[in-house]
Formats: C-alpha cells, structure tokens, sequence
C-alpha cells in the first residue's frame, strides 16, 4: 500500500503532461505538426491571392475563396480523423484497397475529361480526384497487408506481393493518364516495402527493373514505333535536360519558372513579379506556386516554405520511431515519403532539375483533393502520435 501511494504521488513527466490540445479534445497531440500544416495553408492562400488576382473576371476571389473552403474542411476532418485509433484500420484493409481501385476505375466511366484525361468526377460544388485520396488509402491499406503476410511465403514471394498490390493501383492512376500521381504511389510502395523490412538485395533488383523500364518506355518503345507515353509526356519528362532546345514549346514552362525564382533574388520583387502577374508562369496557382514565391518573396520566401516542410517531415519521421505497434510505424513512414516526394518532385521541376510530371505541392497548390487528402494523412498521424503518448502514459500510472 505504502508503495503504491508513492508511486501515485510521484509528479507525472513533463512531457506527458497535458497541454492546450487537452483543450480541444485531442490530448498528446502533436502541436508542431499542426502548426506547420496550418501555416503551410494559410500561406498558400496568400499567395494564391497575389497571384491569381486577375485570372478570372469579375470574380478576384475565385480560387482563394474555394481554398480556404477546402482548408477549413480539410482542418475538420483532421480534427475528426485524429480522434479514431488508427489501429482499426488495419481490420478495414481489404475494404479499403477495394475502395481505392474501384474509385480510381469508376473515373474511367463517370469522370469528366480535361486536357486529355479522365480524373476527377464532377460534383456538384466542386470536382473530386480519388486518386489524390487514394494516396493515404494506399498507405492504410498496404501496411495492413504487410502486416498481416509478414510470415506467409519466401522473401521474394512476399516482396513481389507487396509490390503487385502497390503497382495495382498506380497503373489505373497512370492509365487515367496521370504520370505524376502514379509514381507518388510507386514511391509510397517502396517506402512502406522499406519500413517493413524487405531486404536491399530486393531493392537493387526493383531498381535494375526500374531503369530497363524507363529505357524501354523513353527509348525503346518510340524507336520500334511503339509509344507507350503521351507525346506531351514525353516531351516532359525530357525536356528538363535541355530546356533551352525548344524553349516554346516542352521546355518553355521551366524557363519560365526558373526565371521567376531567379529574378526574386533575396527578399523578392513583391507587387513588381512580372513573370507570374503577366501570366508568364503557366500553371501558377498549382504546379508552378513555388515559383510564384520565388519571384514575389525571393529566397526569404522560399526558404520559410520549405523549412515548414522540413518540420512538417520531420515531425512525420519522428511519428514512425514513436508509433506503438508495428502498423502505425508503416503507415506513418508511408506518408512520410507521399509528403516528401511530392515536395522533392514540384520544387525539384519549379527549379528544372525535375521532369514535370504534374505533382502539386502538398497544401500550397490549388485543388480541394490534394489538400483534404493532405490534411487526412496529417489527421492519422496525430492519431499515431496521441495513441503513442496516451500508451506511454499508461506506463507511469501505477
């Protein structure tokens, strides 16, 4: 009895102790990734504001108005989804792969075309993208099935299983076509593969695999009159290495934004960013932001973007050592790498150092899809951070 009373008398570790998320119903909450989620949106707002002022007429508000929309539900569903033990989706894997596919190939059907391509369906307020949420639907689902086949076949018939199951639904996105979404699945794929422990003697091989395909597709295939990629697409994932070849036509949208950011110089031209109010940059508000704040805020700008980014990948890498169980470190390690590829990809192309393959940048581009997707991985992570600190917890309550 003795022992006991002191052990309860023993002052709780200031780190779990409660704080302000207590306040709003999410104890143990990871407050720094939510902070620079939030200033990640609010930032993109403002800049969506300068940039996109005159695009539509008579209406100034257009896309600023429906991003903070987006962010605001985005900001609830957060909320909503930080508040279920994430554990229970792995009971719910089959049911979400199966979700995840068929969203993806019902748009084959019902969606609507633009520039080419079948992506979203037309809703009545707005468009949705599944793919965009099929993202974190990959992540849930495919870390519930390494899980589960951890002890079932050889090493390589475990390894080419995960695989099929990731590249399963990144060939339906690639089919839409959407070359850039498809490899953000590839790219959590892998991720989720490493977390688990495939051994790297796999990944040399994936890799060796990888490069033959490439040749083939950029080479290969167009040489024997067999095209296998769009000729835009092409053209795209090309035209990085020389831009200045045809500088009017694939090579014209990085010249463009490598401009921009170049004339931003330190602390940027503000109000004087003739490259992106001129309409020079095309694509401003959703593949090419990052240049619009190159130019209007210069390195000053850019810089605090993307430290926001290291601290929100930061926090996320910190989630995978913290996680209680074994799902919660894949899930949290695939979202991880779904943030920083998509961030690597988008600033890597704003620069020319990228292909462009149409990767928005996570919470600044425009689109109501990328960002509820976003702020519903970041919601799960904070599932993962709470469940962790309240198991923690539990360990000092005697």
């Amino acid at each position: 009895m003795y022992a006991t009373r002191t052990r309860r008398a023993q002052p709780e570790p200031f780190s779990m102790r409660p704080g302000i998320a207590d306040r709003l119903g999410l104890p143990y909450m990871d407050a720094t990734l939510s902070l620079a989620a939030v200033a990640l949106a609010v930032f993109g707002i403002f800049t969506l504001e300068q940039a996109t002022l005159n695009d539509v007429p008579g209406s100034p508000g257009y896309f600023v108005d429906r991003q903070a929309i987006y962010a605001m539900i985005g900001l609830i569903c957060m909320y909503t989804l930080a508040r279920i033990d994430y554990s229970r989706f792995r009971e719910l894997r089959v049911g979400i792969y199966t979700f995840l596919c068929v969203s993806v190939s019902l748009v084959f059907v019902f969606g609507f075309a633009a520039r080419g391509s079948r992506r979203a369906f037309d809703l009545p307020f707005f468009s949705f993208q599944p793919s965009e949420l099929g993202k974190l639907l990959l992540c849930l689902a495919l870390a519930g099935f390494v899980i589960d086949g951890a002890r079932r076949g050889s090493d390589w018939q475990r390894t080419v299983r995960y695989l099929c199951l990731g590249l399963a639904p990144a060939a339906l996105v690639f089919l839409q076509p959407d070359l850039g979404t498809s490899l953000v699945y590839v790219g959590i794929t892998l991720a989720v593969m490493y977390v688990g422990g495939v051994p790297w003697t796999h990944f040399a091989a994936i890799g060796a695999a990888l490069v033959a395909i490439v040749t083939i597709v950029l080479a290969i295939a167009p040489a024997v009159g067999v095209p296998i990629l769009k000729g835009y697409q092409e053209q795209r994932l090309t035209s990085f290495l020389n831009p200045s070849e045809d500088p009017s036509d694939a090579g014209y949208q990085q010249n463009q934004a490598k401009i921009a950011i170049g004339s931003g110089e330190k602390t940027g031209r503000g109000d004087r960013a003739t490259q992106t109010r001129l309409d020079f940059v095309p694509e401003r508000h959703t593949d090419f932001i990052f240049a619009v704040i190159g130019e209007r805020y210069g390195f000053m700008g850019a810089a605090f973007v993307l430290s926001l980014y290291a601290l929100l990948i930061w926090r996320a890498l910190r989630i995978v050592t913290l996680s209680k169980n074994s799902y919660g470190t894949l899930v949290a390690g695939g979202i991880a790498a779904m943030l920083l590829f998509q961030v690597f990809v988008n600033v890597g192309m704003n620069l020319g150092i990228m292909p462009i393959t149409g990767i928005p940048l996570p919470l600044l581009s425009y689109g109501g899809s990328s960002v509820l997707a976003t702020f519903l991985a970041i919601g799960v992570l904070q599932s993962i951070h709470m469940q962790a600190r309240l198991s923690q917890k539990g360990r000092f309550a005697w």
